[in-house]
């Protein structure tokens, strides 16, 4: 059973100022190990098609159709991600990678 988040995992976070929301974890797998949080992209089902969102649906594991804001970027402590949900292919991962990069204007 896996019990710590992982790079392209998207995650069920309770968090007490934000509620039960979907994270997607951004942070590099080799850091997770050694950090108390993790980089995140809040999932939601409110979808404006723009660049700094990854889309995701059914095919990736998700429930419904909602996107990876990465304009909403946040620090998320490992012990508020509560059940794994999904985990995306490496062609995913890379899509929302662009999106970080269109989020960060780098």
């Amino acid at each position: 059973m896996v019990t710590t988040p992982d790079r392209g995992q998207i995650w069920w976070g309770e968090i007490e100022a934000v509620g039960r929301r979907p994270f997607l974890i951004m942070t590099r797998s080799a850091a997770i190990p050694v950090l108390d949080s993790v980089l995140a992209a809040p999932v939601t089902r409110t979808i404006r098609g723009i660049p700094t969102e990854l889309r995701l649906g059914t095919d990736d594991g998700m429930p419904t159709d909602c996107v990876a804001s990465f304009d909403n970027l946040r620090v998320v402590p490992k012990a508020y991600l509560v059940d794994q949900i999904c985990e995306l292919r490496p062609a995913r991962l890379a899509e929302a990678c662009a999106a970080v990069q269109a989020a960060i204007d780098c």
